[in-house]
Parts: structure tokens; sequence; C-alpha cells
């Protein structure tokens, strides 16, 4: 979601700078500024911005170049009285000279606006235009950073699936240790002849079916190959989804952990797990 967008164009005898910076975000988040005549078309901007633009922590800046033609304006004298009270503190606590505070008034926002000055409904769809332009160059941005997300993603999939070969074929051994570990244990303090084989094959067989891992395979799997197929299509807004699989495949991950008794499968577990992490800070990315 992270991208940067300008245009600079002409809309009748204005000149429009647009600047829109996007940074991660769960929602839609807009921070917006704007010359005073622009004020009517506030809410059409604003809804123009979350339709393209979706998700994302953005942040607008809309300014009026300076064309060099001369305009009457209006000074918002009330404002101004409401900037020098803070100024004028300012200056006594810094002992500056306050003869320049005037100059420094004028300069800021809102202070001195051209009057009575609006947008026709041409100019409004030239302005648009521009808009339309800059958020077209912020998306373009996204994308290339997508193409980078894309890959990683696919790396951190690709290495849990690798790791999850790795279980497969640690399983049997396993379960092989399972079995050994307990047989040794009941002929040390029992005997070798007191006890029935019978029965330790039953009990052997019910307590290895209840740490059996092999279902949490099978899905593991699945989650991972879903993603990849979602990470491929070119459907948009699919970073939630892209996170929900994530959930499910951190969840099987999990419980393989919890199932699995045996150091080795431990290590492909744990890392695992920081393969996952760095997946979920990526998937924030995307839209």
């Amino acid at each position: 979601m992270t991208g940067f967008g300008r245009a600079e164009k002409n809309a009748g005898d204005k000149t429009f700078l647009v600047d829109i910076k996007s940074l991660n975000g769960k929602q839609f988040e807009l921070q917006l500024k704007l010359p005073a005549f622009l004020k009517p078309f506030e809410f059409d901007i604003r809804r123009l911005l979350s339709e393209k633009l979706t998700r994302g922590s953005v942040d607008c800046m809309i300014s009026l170049k300076d064309t060099g033609s001369a305009k009457p304006v209006t000074i918002n004298t009330d404002l101004a009285k409401s900037y020098y009270k803070p100024l004028a503190e300012l200056s006594a606590a810094l002992n500056l000279d306050a003869s320049h505070i005037l100059s420094t008034l004028v300069k800021l926002p809102e202070v001195i606006t051209p009057s009575s000055d609006t947008l026709t409904d041409s100019e409004w769809q030239e302005f648009q235009q521009i808009l339309e332009t800059a958020i077209g160059n912020l998306n373009t941005h996204r994308l290339d950073e997508g193409k980078s997300l894309e890959e990683d993603l696919l790396v951190r999939i690709n290495n849990i699936l690798k790791l999850q070969e790795e279980v497969i074929r640690l399983e049997p051994l396993r379960q092989q240790k399972i079995r050994e570990g307990i047989t040794r244990l009941l002929e040390e303090n029992v005997g070798k002849e007191n006890y029935d084989g019978n029965r330790l094959e039953q009990e052997l067989i019910y307590y290895i079916e209840k740490i059996d891992i092999s279902e949490e395979q099978v899905r593991l799997k699945n989650h991972c190959d879903y993603f990849k197929t979602l990470l491929a299509e070119s459907e948009e807004s699919k970073g939630k989804k892209l996170s929900f699989i994530l959930q499910e495949i951190g969840r099987e991950i999990n419980t393989t952990g919890s199932k699995a008794y045996d150091s080795t499968i431990q290590k492909c577990v744990v890392l695992m797990k920081d393969e996952l992490e760095k997946a979920k800070e990526q998937v924030l990315n995307v839209l």
C-alpha cells in the first residue's frame, strides 16, 4: 500500500499541484489539505480518493501554484489575530524582534485567500483529471512495490513447504522413537517378562494416533497452495484474504508443534513460524 504520486497541470487559469502519499493501514484513512476555494468539492475529492485507493493511510495535499496573474484577495483578519497572539508571546519569550511578525502572518494558511474565487464546471472536470493522474501515479508505484512483495511472499510460503517436506520425512522416525522409548521404560521399570506385549501394542497405536500430525500436514499444504493460487490471481483487494489464509497456516503449524514431541520436528516448526511471521509483516502491505 506504500506509494507516492504527483501531478501538476493547468485547469483554466489555475495551476494545481497534487501530492499523494500512501502508507500501510488496515482501513482507508485520509489526511486532506486543500485551498479554501476547493472546500465545496471536498466530499467529491474524498470519495474519489477512497474509491481509487481502497486502503491505507493516505496524505493528500492540493495546492494552487502562483501563476503571476494579479487577483483580488481577502484578508482573514480574525484568523490573523488568532495567529498573532501566540507568535508575539513566542517572540517575547525568545527575545526576538517582533517587527517581522506581520510578514510571517501573511504567509500562514488561509490568512490571505483569493476573494470569491471558485472553480467553474469545466475547471472542476479538468481538476478531477489532475487528481486521477496523481492517483494513477501512486497506484503505479504500488504495483512496482507489489511485484517485490509477491516475490518475497512466494519465497516465504515455499520455505514453509520445504520445511513441511522435512517434517513428513521425519514423521516415521518420530513414531519409531516413541515406540522404542516407551518399550525401554517398561523394560527398565517393570521388566521385559512382566508386561503384556499385545496390550502394549494397543496402547502404542492409541497414543501414536492421538499425536498423529498427518491431517495437519495435509491442511497445511492445502492452505499454502491456496495462498499461492490467490497471490497469482489478478483480483484486487485480496490482502485481507491472504491474511486470513496465513492465520490458518499458523494454526496448522502450531498444532504440529504441540503434537510433535520431537526435537528435530520442533526445529522445523520454529523455522516455519519465523517464515510465517515475515509473511504476515509483508502481507500488511497488500491491498
